[in-house]
């Protein structure tokens, strides 16, 4: 072994007697001075610095109708696609079966169930002015969709039955359905916010990837609950209102966006905007069916604007910790606004009740008094009411366990509900170039919209010294540290080694050290909220994460923008060609980046690669374009390709094979 062999070694801390302590207690101890901010202090200034900048984007920037009204089917389009919903699922037969009724207070009451896709059940009551036969004039009716109250095998329907009861009594049809997550049979709302009832807590942030919230679910429910509500000879077609409070009050405001069959809305307690949500953080307080994906970077508002200039009643209690007053002004003012310069300011109110989040007699009043005006046209008085409770065993789709269907996909709803892609790889090399700007497209418009293009570069100190520290701020604060590995003559390139968050910088480079060990500068590096930039993680309610979402963006995905912009600092400051690696996910990430900024990377070199994106690193929607295989196969024919490890060789990564092959390119794909 020659001296200079030795001395890369021992400077990586992989002296032949073991490791070297030395290095890597360097790198963990590097942390900034106490005068500086928090890692927290810093990814929260850059969140609101965030919202600040999107919250001057009300209706996308439009300021006439003719503005409004042009942009308006794009923006419909969008806002589908961040539910999961474009392009819409395949109106499937509803399979509408009613199991029961019963009558109670004068009023009938069935018991429903449809399947809003195969498999999908939706359990509902249907609450009907007696008598039952077909009216001489048909009812309006109200889509009542149900806030967060456990009700177990009864479904949270029976929690809200007053208002039913009260709609039936003064002459509506009232369709009430149950959530997926507290329905009769039982999904999931808390993938990325936590499953608090498993020990340890479970996450499922692969949610993000597959462009997958429960909101989509929600909608699409109402959306089905509407044409089973239509296909009612009880029912008038064209007087349709939707209603719910908490996440009933979210459904409300998506289902009226998405169909306009919904003449009336009055979402309750159901939205507040960015800056509660994320700056204030009022995001802890919600679970995922609260959310879109928010992959244009809207201001948040936008979503209910598309209601207008329908009737719209936004009502709130003045007393409501996570819909707190000073969002529901933001949000009340500039709907005003919106329907004001709709010609509509008559269609748009709001109403604050004294308390907290909950109903009470002046808040049903106010609700009932819009729906009378608005959708049944009158204006008599009208009285609230109390309503003998019903049994939530007698309103049961299903009576017993026994009866509950056994091809129910609820419990699996988030792995069916938004389709994957389907990657078709051309069969003629011409055709590759033309293919791989169209998924570049894609993923730039749809999982990396947040960042910029061309990518800014980053301001680094580099020190070319083995073991000291370089550093450089990304956007905002957010700070990127690393470690001089190893410094060698003659130049051969320089290796970027991208870490993964509590990665030790010695034991990521010992796998692949022969590979990169020769180059004349290696440095590793630990992107934003990594090492020792790591912010809070507490799980629930995962704070930065989701927050991140709401803004368009993840975690990885900034990562992946720290490293395209030290990327373009390097291209911009030598000649040489880098060489990017990392083991598993951050492998991952430095092929992304290379896909971002490809002038001069000549490798990219990744240990033990995750077969699919469900895995991790996690990109908006990235899933509903392309998988990790071919996002690799994306790096031909220019960038070589190399896979180490025992998950290089899964079959999963022929199809990265087939594709350098189609692009002439095969003898730059290895796997070792």
């Amino acid at each position: 072994m020659t001296r200079r062999e030795l001395l890369r070694l021992s400077v990586l801390g992989l002296w032949p007697g073991g490791f070297h302590p030395g290095l890597a207690s360097a790198f963990a101890t590097s942390r900034p001075p106490l005068a500086e901010q928090t890692p927290d202090e810093i990814i929260h200034a850059y969140l609101a610095t965030e919202v600040k900048r999107l919250s001057g984007q009300f209706l996308a920037g439009a300021k006439t109708a003719a503005e409004w009204n042009t942009s308006r089917p794009r923006l419909k389009r969008e806002f589908l696609e961040m539910l999961g919903l474009d392009p819409l699922p395949e109106k499937s037969p509803l399979q509408a079966t009613v199991t029961g009724s019963i009558e109670r207070s004068g009023v009938r009451i069935e018991k429903v169930h449809f399947q809003s896709k195969p498999g999908l059940y939706v359990t509902a009551n249907l609450y009907l002015p007696k008598p039952t036969s077909r009216p001489a004039k048909k009812y309006p009716a109200i889509l009542y969709v149900c806030g967060h109250s456990g009700k177990g095998r009864d479904g949270n329907k029976t929690a809200y039955q007053d208002h039913g009861l009260w709609f039936a009594s003064n002459g509506y049809a009232c369709l009430m359905v149950d959530t997926l997550q507290l329905g009769e049979l039982a999904g999931i709302h808390h993938g990325t916010y936590g499953i608090r009832e498993t020990k340890p807590v479970q996450t499922r942030f692969w949610w993000h990837s597959r462009g997958y919230t429960p909101a989509g679910v929600e909608c699409w429910n109402g959306i089905r609950g509407i044409d089973y509500l239509v296909s009612r000879p009880e029912v008038d077609t064209e007087k349709i209102g939707v209603t719910g409070i908490s996440g009933g009050g979210a459904s409300t405001c998506w289902i009226a966006a998405a169909d306009e069959r919904v003449k009336v809305a009055v979402p309750v307690s159901g939205m507040s905007d960015l800056q509660c949500y994320v700056t204030d953080t009022i995001v802890n307080g919600h679970c995922d069916c609260m959310f879109v994906h928010n992959t244009y970077q809207w201001e948040w508002t936008t979503l209910l604007a598309l209601v207008a200039p329908r009737p719209l009643l936004f009502a709130n209690s003045d007393n409501d910790p996570i819909f707190p007053m000073s969002g529901n002004r933001r949000i009340a003012e500039r709907m005003r606004r919106c329907y004001a310069m709709l010609g509509a300011k008559d269609h748009f109110d709001d109403y604050v009740s004294a308390g907290g989040h909950a109903y009470r007699p002046d808040l049903r009043l106010a609700i009932f008094g819009f729906f009378q005006k608005h959708l049944a046209g009158s204006n008599a008085k009208i009285t609230d009411a109390d309503f003998p409770t019903i049994a939530g065993h007698d309103l049961r789709v299903f009576p017993e366990d026994k009866d509950l269907p056994r091809d129910a996909v609820n419990a699996q709803a988030d792995e069916t509900f938004v389709p994957l892609a389907k990657v078709t790889v051309p069969a003629l090399q011409r055709a590759f170039s033309p293919w791989k700007a169209g998924l570049l497209k894609q993923l730039r418009e749809k999982c990396f919209r947040a960042i910029p293009q061309p990518v800014p570069s980053v301001k680094m100190v580099w020190a070319e010294e083995p073991g000291k520290v370089v550093s450089g701020t990304s956007e905002g604060n957010l700070t990127v540290r690393g470690i001089t590995l190893a410094v060698s003559t003659p130049a051969n390139g320089t290796t970027l080694l991208v870490l993964n968050p509590q990665e030790d910088p010695v034991a990521a480079t010992k796998p692949m050290w022969n590979r990169i060990g020769n180059d004349r500068l290696v440095v590793g590096l630990h992107l934003r909220g990594t090492g020792s930039q790591a912010w809070n993680r507490k799980s629930p309610p995962n704070t930065v994460e989701r927050s991140l979402v709401l803004l368009g963006q993840t975690a990885d995905s900034g990562r992946v923008r720290d490293l395209a912009a030290i990327l373009a600092a390097i291209l911009a400051g030598q000649t040489e060609k880098v060489r990017l690696a990392g083991n598993g996910p951050a492998g991952v990430l430095a092929a992304y980046a290379a896909l971002l900024v490809p002038e001069k990377v000549h490798e990219v070199v990744i240990a033990d690669p995750p077969l699919s994106h469900r895995d991790g690193p996690h990109f908006l929607n990235v899933l509903r374009v392309l998988d990790i295989p071919e996002a690799l196969g994306l790096l031909a024919p220019n960038v070589t390709l190399r896979l180490m490890g025992k998950t290089a060789k899964d079959k999963a990564f022929d199809r990265t094979a087939e594709i350098y092959t189609l692009a002439g390119a095969a003898d730059q794909f290895h796997r070792e």
